[in-house]
Protein backbone atom coordinates (compact mmCIF):
# COMPACT_ATOMS: atom_id res chain seq x y z
CA UNK A 1 0.00 0.00 0.00
CA UNK A 2 1.12 3.28 -1.22
CA UNK A 3 2.09 5.85 1.97
CA UNK A 4 0.62 9.13 1.96
CA UNK A 5 2.69 12.30 0.29
CA UNK A 6 4.20 15.05 3.04
CA UNK A 7 1.94 17.57 1.41
CA UNK A 8 -1.03 15.06 1.86
CA UNK A 9 -0.02 14.77 5.33
CA UNK A 10 0.18 18.90 6.20
CA UNK A 11 -3.11 19.34 4.65
CA UNK A 12 -4.89 18.58 7.57
CA UNK A 13 -3.07 20.90 9.69
CA UNK A 14 -2.35 23.68 7.80
CA UNK A 15 -4.23 26.87 7.54
CA UNK A 16 -6.75 27.08 5.08
CA UNK A 17 -7.19 31.14 4.09
CA UNK A 18 -9.39 31.84 0.84
CA UNK A 19 -7.28 33.19 -2.11
CA UNK A 20 -8.14 36.99 -2.32
CA UNK A 21 -10.20 37.35 -5.63
CA UNK A 22 -7.84 39.28 -7.86
CA UNK A 23 -8.37 43.20 -8.30
CA UNK A 24 -9.92 44.44 -11.28
CA UNK A 25 -7.08 46.05 -13.73
CA UNK A 26 -8.98 48.96 -14.15
CA UNK A 27 -9.69 49.52 -10.40
CA UNK A 28 -5.80 49.10 -10.18
CA UNK A 29 -5.15 51.52 -12.55
CA UNK A 30 -7.00 54.00 -10.78
CA UNK A 31 -5.68 53.29 -7.47
CA UNK A 32 -8.56 51.94 -5.92
CA UNK A 33 -8.70 49.27 -3.18
CA UNK A 34 -10.15 46.27 -3.75
CA UNK A 35 -13.42 46.68 -1.89
CA UNK A 36 -15.36 43.38 -0.58
CA UNK A 37 -19.56 43.32 -0.16
CA UNK A 38 -19.82 41.97 2.96
CA UNK A 39 -22.70 42.07 5.53
CA UNK A 40 -22.23 44.76 8.44
CA UNK A 41 -21.55 44.26 12.07
CA UNK A 42 -23.70 44.03 14.66
CA UNK A 43 -23.15 47.82 15.43
CA UNK A 44 -23.65 49.17 12.10
CA UNK A 45 -26.88 47.52 12.01
CA UNK A 46 -28.17 48.47 15.10
CA UNK A 47 -27.46 52.34 13.68
CA UNK A 48 -28.69 51.62 10.38
CA UNK A 49 -32.24 50.01 11.45
CA UNK A 50 -32.87 53.23 13.98
CA UNK A 51 -31.64 55.84 11.88
CA UNK A 52 -33.37 54.80 9.07
CA UNK A 53 -36.87 54.16 10.54
CA UNK A 54 -36.76 57.69 11.87
CA UNK A 55 -35.95 59.00 8.60
CA UNK A 56 -38.23 56.99 7.00
CA UNK A 57 -40.74 58.12 9.35
CA UNK A 58 -39.95 62.17 9.11
CA UNK A 59 -40.32 62.18 5.39
CA UNK A 60 -43.31 60.03 5.05
CA UNK A 61 -45.14 62.56 7.75
CA UNK A 62 -43.45 65.47 5.89
CA UNK A 63 -45.12 64.10 2.24
CA UNK A 64 -48.43 63.54 4.00
CA UNK A 65 -48.54 66.63 5.67
CA UNK A 66 -48.13 68.82 2.00
CA UNK A 67 -51.11 66.37 1.08
CA UNK A 68 -53.23 67.32 3.30
CA UNK A 69 -52.60 71.58 3.00
CA UNK A 70 -52.33 71.02 -0.68
CA UNK A 71 -55.98 69.74 -0.35
CA UNK A 72 -57.40 72.07 2.23
CA UNK A 73 -55.82 74.69 -0.41
CA UNK A 74 -57.39 73.38 -3.28
CA UNK A 75 -60.45 73.46 -1.39
CA UNK A 76 -60.15 77.09 -0.83
CA UNK A 77 -58.59 78.08 -4.20
CA UNK A 78 -61.38 79.22 -6.41
CA UNK A 79 -61.57 82.03 -4.24
CA UNK A 80 -58.37 83.55 -5.31
CA UNK A 81 -59.77 83.35 -8.99
CA UNK A 82 -62.67 85.57 -8.32
CA UNK A 83 -62.60 88.84 -9.75
CA UNK A 84 -63.12 91.80 -7.48
CA UNK A 85 -64.22 95.53 -8.95
CA UNK A 86 -61.46 98.06 -8.90
CA UNK A 87 -63.36 100.15 -6.20
CA UNK A 88 -63.58 96.98 -3.62
CA UNK A 89 -60.84 95.37 -1.31
CA UNK A 90 -60.57 92.12 -0.16
CA UNK A 91 -62.53 90.17 2.50
CA UNK A 92 -60.36 90.71 5.63
CA UNK A 93 -60.22 88.19 8.41
CA UNK A 94 -58.71 88.95 12.29
CA UNK A 95 -56.06 86.42 13.44
CA UNK A 96 -55.78 86.56 17.47
CA UNK A 97 -51.88 84.77 18.61
CA UNK A 98 -49.97 84.99 22.02
CA UNK A 99 -47.35 83.77 23.40
CA UNK A 100 -47.36 80.48 24.33
CA UNK A 101 -47.42 79.90 28.63
CA UNK A 102 -43.86 79.65 29.79
CA UNK A 103 -42.40 80.61 25.58
CA UNK A 104 -42.12 83.04 23.71
CA UNK A 105 -44.37 84.59 20.65
CA UNK A 106 -42.04 83.23 17.76
CA UNK A 107 -43.37 79.93 18.50
CA UNK A 108 -46.72 81.21 18.02
CA UNK A 109 -46.12 83.08 14.89
CA UNK A 110 -44.07 79.61 13.44
CA UNK A 111 -47.23 78.12 14.35
CA UNK A 112 -49.32 80.23 12.23
CA UNK A 113 -46.94 80.10 9.40
CA UNK A 114 -47.11 76.53 9.34
CA UNK A 115 -50.59 75.46 9.42
CA UNK A 116 -52.43 78.75 8.98
CA UNK A 117 -50.94 80.89 6.46
CA UNK A 118 -50.96 77.91 3.35
CA UNK A 119 -54.73 78.17 3.53
CA UNK A 120 -55.37 81.87 3.83
CA UNK A 121 -52.30 82.25 1.05
CA UNK A 122 -54.33 79.86 -1.36
CA UNK A 123 -57.76 81.72 -1.11
CA UNK A 124 -55.54 84.97 -1.40
CA UNK A 125 -57.40 86.71 1.60
CA UNK A 126 -56.31 89.42 3.53
CA UNK A 127 -55.85 89.10 7.30
CA UNK A 128 -54.40 91.14 10.25
CA UNK A 129 -52.49 89.51 13.16
CA UNK A 130 -53.07 90.78 16.82
CA UNK A 131 -50.18 89.80 18.66
CA UNK A 132 -49.85 89.66 22.54
CA UNK A 133 -46.43 89.19 24.03
CA UNK A 134 -47.57 88.53 27.65
CA UNK A 135 -50.70 87.85 29.61
CA UNK A 136 -53.77 90.37 28.77
CA UNK A 137 -51.85 91.87 25.94
CA UNK A 138 -54.66 89.98 23.45
CA UNK A 139 -57.60 91.06 25.81
CA UNK A 140 -56.38 94.77 26.34
CA UNK A 141 -56.13 95.25 22.15
CA UNK A 142 -59.64 93.85 21.69
CA UNK A 143 -61.46 95.29 23.88
CA UNK A 144 -59.63 98.53 22.82
CA UNK A 145 -60.65 97.98 18.98
CA UNK A 146 -64.47 97.36 20.08
CA UNK A 147 -64.62 100.45 22.12
CA UNK A 148 -62.93 102.38 19.13
CA UNK A 149 -65.71 100.98 16.97
CA UNK A 150 -68.50 102.57 19.85
CA UNK A 151 -67.51 105.77 19.84
CA UNK A 152 -67.33 105.75 15.84
CA UNK A 153 -70.71 105.03 16.52
CA UNK A 154 -71.93 107.74 18.23
CA UNK A 155 -71.71 106.74 22.01
CA UNK A 156 -70.74 109.86 23.86
CA UNK A 157 -67.11 109.44 25.32
CA UNK A 158 -64.61 111.66 26.41
CA UNK A 159 -61.47 110.01 25.00
CA UNK A 160 -59.90 111.89 22.64
CA UNK A 161 -58.92 109.39 19.60
CA UNK A 162 -55.53 108.86 18.40
CA UNK A 163 -55.27 109.24 14.78
CA UNK A 164 -53.21 106.28 13.57
CA UNK A 165 -52.06 104.76 9.86
CA UNK A 166 -55.37 103.01 9.77
CA UNK A 167 -57.55 105.71 10.26
CA UNK A 168 -55.45 107.78 7.55
CA UNK A 169 -55.54 104.72 5.23
CA UNK A 170 -59.40 104.03 5.75
CA UNK A 171 -60.18 107.61 5.56
CA UNK A 172 -58.61 107.90 2.20
CA UNK A 173 -60.07 104.85 1.10
CA UNK A 174 -63.52 106.59 2.13
CA UNK A 175 -62.90 109.51 0.47
CA UNK A 176 -62.35 107.97 -3.32
CA UNK A 177 -65.13 105.29 -2.81
CA UNK A 178 -63.22 102.47 -1.84
CA UNK A 179 -65.09 100.04 0.22
CA UNK A 180 -64.71 96.29 1.51
CA UNK A 181 -65.77 93.01 -0.37
CA UNK A 182 -69.05 92.34 0.70
CA UNK A 183 -69.14 89.09 2.98
CA UNK A 184 -69.32 86.96 6.22
CA UNK A 185 -65.77 87.86 8.05
CA UNK A 186 -64.19 85.74 11.36
CA UNK A 187 -61.99 85.48 13.58
CA UNK A 188 -59.38 83.25 14.02
CA UNK A 189 -58.16 82.32 17.62
CA UNK A 190 -54.93 80.57 17.97
CA UNK A 191 -54.30 78.34 21.12
CA UNK A 192 -56.55 78.28 24.32
CA UNK A 193 -54.34 80.96 26.22
CA UNK A 194 -55.50 83.34 23.46
CA UNK A 195 -59.29 82.08 23.21
CA UNK A 196 -59.43 82.93 27.49
CA UNK A 197 -58.44 86.93 25.87
CA UNK A 198 -60.84 86.61 23.57
CA UNK A 199 -63.80 86.08 25.67
CA UNK A 200 -62.81 88.38 28.34
CA UNK A 201 -61.70 90.66 25.66
CA UNK A 202 -65.27 90.44 24.32
CA UNK A 203 -66.92 91.39 27.63
CA UNK A 204 -65.10 94.21 28.68
CA UNK A 205 -65.61 95.84 24.96
CA UNK A 206 -69.33 95.49 25.00
CA UNK A 207 -69.84 95.72 28.54
CA UNK A 208 -67.64 97.87 30.14
CA UNK A 209 -67.17 101.46 29.84
CA UNK A 210 -65.67 103.69 27.23
CA UNK A 211 -63.89 105.77 29.32
CA UNK A 212 -60.60 104.61 31.14
CA UNK A 213 -61.77 104.11 34.96
CA UNK A 214 -60.51 106.33 37.75
CA UNK A 215 -57.14 105.97 39.20
CA UNK A 216 -57.19 104.97 42.80
CA UNK A 217 -56.82 107.32 45.02
CA UNK A 218 -54.13 107.09 47.63
CA UNK A 219 -54.12 109.21 51.03
CA UNK A 220 -51.86 112.43 51.09
CA UNK A 221 -49.55 113.37 53.46
CA UNK A 222 -51.41 116.35 55.65
CA UNK A 223 -48.90 119.44 55.66
CA UNK A 224 -46.71 120.46 58.18
CA UNK A 225 -47.06 123.81 60.08
CA UNK A 226 -43.63 125.11 59.20
CA UNK A 227 -45.03 124.67 55.81
CA UNK A 228 -47.39 127.29 56.08
CA UNK A 229 -47.14 130.85 55.18
CA UNK A 230 -48.78 133.00 57.24
CA UNK A 231 -51.26 135.56 55.62
CA UNK A 232 -50.13 138.81 56.84
CA UNK A 233 -47.00 137.89 55.72
CA UNK A 234 -45.43 140.01 52.81
CA UNK A 235 -42.42 139.53 50.42
CA UNK A 236 -39.66 142.13 49.81
CA UNK A 237 -41.11 142.93 47.02
CA UNK A 238 -44.69 144.00 48.27
CA UNK A 239 -45.66 140.88 46.07
CA UNK A 240 -49.46 139.11 47.71
CA UNK A 241 -48.61 136.47 49.72
CA UNK A 242 -50.98 134.41 47.82
CA UNK A 243 -49.14 134.80 44.37
CA UNK A 244 -45.67 134.38 45.53
CA UNK A 245 -46.63 130.76 47.13
CA UNK A 246 -48.14 129.80 43.51
CA UNK A 247 -45.10 130.82 41.65
CA UNK A 248 -42.66 128.96 43.89
CA UNK A 249 -45.09 125.78 43.72
CA UNK A 250 -44.48 126.05 40.17
CA UNK A 251 -41.91 126.37 40.25
CA UNK A 252 -40.93 123.44 42.45
CA UNK A 253 -43.42 121.46 39.74
CA UNK A 254 -40.73 121.71 36.56
CA UNK A 255 -38.62 118.88 36.17
CA UNK A 256 -34.85 119.16 36.65
CA UNK A 257 -34.47 117.81 32.85
CA UNK A 258 -36.39 119.16 30.48
CA UNK A 259 -35.34 116.33 27.81
CA UNK A 260 -36.20 113.54 29.19
CA UNK A 261 -39.45 112.06 28.40
CA UNK A 262 -42.03 110.43 30.28
CA UNK A 263 -41.65 106.80 31.10
CA UNK A 264 -44.36 104.75 29.05
CA UNK A 265 -46.41 102.53 30.94
CA UNK A 266 -45.50 98.55 31.33
CA UNK A 267 -48.00 95.92 31.17
CA UNK A 268 -51.34 95.59 29.34
CA UNK A 269 -53.75 98.23 29.67
CA UNK A 270 -56.02 97.87 33.29
CA UNK A 271 -59.45 96.10 33.10
CA UNK A 272 -62.05 98.12 32.39
CA UNK A 273 -64.75 95.81 34.07
CA UNK A 274 -64.68 92.81 36.05
CA UNK A 275 -66.47 89.60 35.61
CA UNK A 276 -68.55 90.13 38.60
CA UNK A 277 -70.04 93.43 37.31
CA UNK A 278 -71.45 92.20 33.80
CA UNK A 279 -74.64 91.88 35.05
CA UNK A 280 -75.02 95.24 36.34
CA UNK A 281 -73.94 97.23 33.17
CA UNK A 282 -76.50 97.34 30.32
CA UNK A 283 -76.09 96.90 26.62
CA UNK A 284 -74.95 99.57 24.68
CA UNK A 285 -77.16 100.79 21.84
CA UNK A 286 -74.75 99.49 19.12
CA UNK A 287 -74.32 95.77 20.44
CA UNK A 288 -75.00 93.44 17.01
CA UNK A 289 -77.66 91.02 17.24
CA UNK A 290 -74.88 88.54 16.00
CA UNK A 291 -70.85 88.68 16.11
CA UNK A 292 -68.24 87.29 13.67
CA UNK A 293 -67.91 83.53 13.61
CA UNK A 294 -64.94 82.90 15.77
CA UNK A 295 -62.76 79.61 15.23
CA UNK A 296 -60.54 78.35 17.92
CA UNK A 297 -57.67 76.55 16.63
CA UNK A 298 -55.10 74.11 18.05
CA UNK A 299 -51.78 74.88 19.40
CA UNK A 300 -50.33 71.93 21.76
CA UNK A 301 -47.17 73.52 23.04
CA UNK A 302 -45.38 71.00 25.68
CA UNK A 303 -41.78 71.68 27.48
CA UNK A 304 -39.88 70.06 29.50
CA UNK A 305 -37.24 67.19 28.79
CA UNK A 306 -39.37 64.43 30.68
CA UNK A 307 -42.11 64.93 28.74
CA UNK A 308 -39.39 63.68 24.82
CA UNK A 309 -41.35 60.84 24.34
CA UNK A 310 -45.08 62.92 23.84
CA UNK A 311 -42.71 65.60 22.16
CA UNK A 312 -41.41 63.00 19.70
CA UNK A 313 -44.92 61.51 18.95
CA UNK A 314 -46.34 64.91 18.15
CA UNK A 315 -43.24 65.39 15.43
CA UNK A 316 -44.03 62.69 13.87
CA UNK A 317 -47.36 62.56 13.55
CA UNK A 318 -47.86 66.21 12.92
CA UNK A 319 -50.52 65.17 9.66
CA UNK A 320 -52.98 64.65 11.86
CA UNK A 321 -52.52 68.11 13.47
CA UNK A 322 -52.00 69.64 9.88
CA UNK A 323 -55.46 68.20 9.25
CA UNK A 324 -56.99 69.18 12.10
CA UNK A 325 -56.13 73.12 11.66
CA UNK A 326 -57.12 72.88 8.05
CA UNK A 327 -60.67 71.83 7.92
CA UNK A 328 -61.05 74.74 10.78
CA UNK A 329 -59.18 77.48 8.90
CA UNK A 330 -61.47 76.11 5.45
CA UNK A 331 -64.68 76.58 7.16
CA UNK A 332 -64.19 80.09 8.36
CA UNK A 333 -62.23 80.73 4.92
CA UNK A 334 -65.56 79.35 2.70
CA UNK A 335 -68.02 80.91 5.74
CA UNK A 336 -70.78 78.14 4.22
CA UNK A 337 -72.13 77.45 7.86
CA UNK A 338 -71.93 77.96 11.21
CA UNK A 339 -73.75 77.52 14.27
CA UNK A 340 -73.72 79.45 17.58
CA UNK A 341 -72.30 77.96 20.83
CA UNK A 342 -73.86 75.97 22.73
CA UNK A 343 -73.37 74.21 26.40
CA UNK A 344 -71.94 70.77 26.78
CA UNK A 345 -74.54 68.53 25.86
CA UNK A 346 -74.32 70.02 22.13
CA UNK A 347 -74.13 67.50 19.15
CA UNK A 348 -72.50 67.59 16.59
CA UNK A 349 -75.63 66.78 14.54
CA UNK A 350 -77.89 69.33 15.17
CA UNK A 351 -79.22 71.28 12.22
CA UNK A 352 -76.58 73.97 11.43
CA UNK A 353 -77.36 77.58 10.35
CA UNK A 354 -76.50 79.27 7.10
CA UNK A 355 -73.65 82.09 6.58
CA UNK A 356 -76.25 84.25 5.42
CA UNK A 357 -78.86 84.01 8.27
CA UNK A 358 -79.74 87.16 9.07
CA UNK A 359 -78.99 89.39 12.52
CA UNK A 360 -82.58 89.07 13.64
CA UNK A 361 -82.66 85.06 14.15
CA UNK A 362 -79.85 85.27 16.91
CA UNK A 363 -81.08 84.48 20.15
CA UNK A 364 -81.26 87.32 22.59
CA UNK A 365 -80.99 86.35 26.14
CA UNK A 366 -83.42 88.09 28.43
CA UNK A 367 -82.93 89.59 31.82
CA UNK A 368 -84.71 86.31 33.79
CA UNK A 369 -81.56 84.56 32.04
CA UNK A 370 -78.76 86.68 33.30
CA UNK A 371 -79.33 85.33 36.93
CA UNK A 372 -79.27 81.58 35.21
CA UNK A 373 -76.07 79.74 35.59
CA UNK A 374 -75.19 77.81 32.60
CA UNK A 375 -72.25 75.86 31.12
CA UNK A 376 -70.93 77.33 27.76
CA UNK A 377 -69.13 75.35 25.41
CA UNK A 378 -66.43 78.32 24.96
CA UNK A 379 -65.31 77.63 28.89
CA UNK A 380 -64.52 74.05 27.25
CA UNK A 381 -62.89 74.49 23.66
CA UNK A 382 -59.62 73.55 24.01
CA UNK A 383 -59.50 73.07 27.32
CA UNK A 384 -57.08 69.90 27.63
CA UNK A 385 -54.05 72.27 26.43
CA UNK A 386 -54.02 73.66 29.97
CA UNK A 387 -52.94 71.03 31.47
CA UNK A 388 -50.19 70.88 29.50
CA UNK A 389 -48.79 74.31 30.53
CA UNK A 390 -45.73 75.34 32.28
CA UNK A 391 -45.83 74.44 36.17
CA UNK A 392 -44.68 77.98 36.46
CA UNK A 393 -47.66 79.96 35.08
CA UNK A 394 -50.02 78.08 37.26
CA UNK A 395 -48.60 79.59 40.61
CA UNK A 396 -49.86 82.95 41.71
CA UNK A 397 -48.63 86.16 42.57
CA UNK A 398 -47.70 85.83 46.13
CA UNK A 399 -47.50 89.94 46.75
CA UNK A 400 -50.99 90.49 44.45
CA UNK A 401 -53.07 87.44 45.25
CA UNK A 402 -56.53 89.01 44.40
CA UNK A 403 -54.54 89.90 40.77
CA UNK A 404 -56.79 89.02 37.97
CA UNK A 405 -55.51 86.48 35.34
CA UNK A 406 -56.96 85.88 32.18
CA UNK A 407 -55.08 82.37 32.01
CA UNK A 408 -56.04 80.65 35.34
CA UNK A 409 -59.11 82.63 36.37
CA UNK A 410 -62.23 80.88 35.64
CA UNK A 411 -64.25 81.97 32.45
CA UNK A 412 -67.13 83.69 33.19
CA UNK A 413 -69.76 83.98 30.49
CA UNK A 414 -72.60 86.61 29.97
CA UNK A 415 -75.79 85.11 28.49
CA UNK A 416 -76.03 88.51 26.30
CA UNK A 417 -72.60 87.89 24.55
CA UNK A 418 -72.14 84.42 24.75
CA UNK A 419 -75.75 83.72 22.69
CA UNK A 420 -74.30 86.41 19.92
CA UNK A 421 -71.06 84.44 19.62
CA UNK A 422 -71.33 81.81 16.54
CA UNK A 423 -68.52 78.95 15.23
CA UNK A 424 -67.64 78.85 11.54
CA UNK A 425 -68.05 75.09 10.21
CA UNK A 426 -66.85 73.37 6.84
CA UNK A 427 -70.26 72.14 5.43
CA UNK A 428 -71.08 68.80 4.43
CA UNK A 429 -71.17 69.44 0.47
CA UNK A 430 -67.25 71.14 1.72
CA UNK A 431 -65.78 68.22 3.29
CA UNK A 432 -66.99 65.70 0.83
CA UNK A 433 -65.43 67.60 -1.83
CA UNK A 434 -62.36 67.68 0.42
CA UNK A 435 -62.51 63.90 -0.01
CA UNK A 436 -62.55 63.74 -3.38
CA UNK A 437 -59.62 66.05 -3.74
CA UNK A 438 -57.80 63.64 -1.66
CA UNK A 439 -58.78 60.86 -3.73
CA UNK A 440 -57.54 62.95 -6.94
CA UNK A 441 -60.99 62.43 -8.71
CA UNK A 442 -61.99 66.52 -8.46
CA UNK A 443 -59.72 69.02 -9.21
CA UNK A 444 -60.07 73.47 -7.96
CA UNK A 445 -63.03 74.54 -9.15
CA UNK A 446 -63.26 75.92 -12.92
CA UNK A 447 -59.55 74.48 -13.25
CA UNK A 448 -58.37 71.57 -14.81
CA UNK A 449 -56.02 69.28 -13.46
CA UNK A 450 -52.64 70.05 -15.22
CA UNK A 451 -50.84 66.95 -17.09
CA UNK A 452 -48.03 65.87 -14.40
CA UNK A 453 -44.88 66.66 -15.34
CA UNK A 454 -41.71 63.62 -15.21
CA UNK A 455 -39.19 63.99 -11.95
CA UNK A 456 -36.76 64.36 -14.91
CA UNK A 457 -38.32 67.31 -16.52
CA UNK A 458 -38.92 69.12 -13.34
CA UNK A 459 -35.06 68.66 -12.23
CA UNK A 460 -34.17 69.80 -15.71
CA UNK A 461 -36.34 72.92 -15.68
CA UNK A 462 -35.08 73.50 -12.05
CA UNK A 463 -31.52 73.51 -12.39
CA UNK A 464 -31.50 75.80 -15.22
CA UNK A 465 -31.80 73.59 -18.43
CA UNK A 466 -34.75 74.50 -19.62
CA UNK A 467 -37.79 76.48 -19.31
CA UNK A 468 -41.55 75.61 -18.02
CA UNK A 469 -43.86 75.49 -20.87
CA UNK A 470 -46.80 77.68 -18.54
CA UNK A 471 -44.47 80.06 -18.35
CA UNK A 472 -43.44 79.85 -21.80
CA UNK A 473 -47.16 80.93 -22.63
CA UNK A 474 -47.18 83.54 -20.56
CA UNK A 475 -43.43 85.10 -22.04
CA UNK A 476 -44.54 88.01 -24.37
CA UNK A 477 -43.66 87.78 -27.67
CA UNK A 478 -42.19 90.91 -29.27
CA UNK A 479 -41.62 91.27 -32.70
CA UNK A 480 -38.45 91.77 -34.82
CA UNK A 481 -38.13 95.85 -33.61
CA UNK A 482 -35.56 96.40 -36.67
CA UNK A 483 -37.21 94.43 -39.30
CA UNK A 484 -40.42 95.79 -41.14
CA UNK A 485 -42.55 93.80 -38.51
CA UNK A 486 -41.09 95.91 -35.69
CA UNK A 487 -44.26 98.40 -33.54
Amino acid sequence: MAEPSAATEKAPNASTKPTPKPVNPAFRMLGMPNLRFKLPSRNWMIFFTITGSLSAAIIYDRREKRRVQQKWSDLVAHISKEILPIDETRRKLTVYLAAPPGDGLRVARDHFKEYVKPILVAAALDYVVIEGRREGDVRAMLAERIRKHRRKAGEPSSVVEEIGNEDIIADARQRIGVTEEPGPKGDLVIGRHTWREYIRGLHEGWLGPLDPPLPPVTPTEEPSPSAEVPAASEPADGAPVAEFVEETTEKKEEPENKDEKPAKPTGPTPAYIFPAEYSSHSLPATLPQSFESSVPIQFPHLLGFLNTPIRLYRYLNRRHLADDIGREVAGIVLASSSRPYQDNSFSSDSELSGASVEAGASPVSTSDDLTASSSYEQQTVLEHEESEWHKSVHKKDETNPDKEREWLNEIVLDPRIASRMQRSLLSPEDEARSQRLAESTEYILGEERPIPVPFWKRMWVKYGYGEDEEALKMKPIIGNLDGEDGL
